[in-house]
């Protein structure tokens, strides 16, 4: 699974191919969640608070790049980098 971002310890992926809607992954210290991109929401497991907070503030800075990525997924392009949060 490509990674497209890392910061504060957290790692965003995105896979090809994958199910809809449009989400990423995010993983820190063992926990790992699906986040949805048009409406930045869990759609399944769980962060704590705090990386939850900066997860869902990266996510919200970069919705037009996330949404390209997942085009570029379901298209089979190599996915771009996004900025991590600083």
């Amino acid at each position: 699974m490509p990674e497209i971002s890392r910061f504060f310890g957290i790692t965003v992926q995105m896979y090809y191919a994958d199910h809809e809607p449009p989400h990423f992954h995010a993983r820190y210290s063992g926990q790992k969640a699906l986040i949805a991109i048009e409406s930045p929401a869990v759609l399944r497991g769980s962060l704590s608070p705090r990386a939850l907070g900066l997860v869902m503030e990266w996510a919200a800075r970069h919705r037009a790049e996330l949404m390209e990525n997942w085009i570029r997924t379901r298209n089979e392009i190599q996915l771009r980098p996004i900025a991590p949060l600083e």
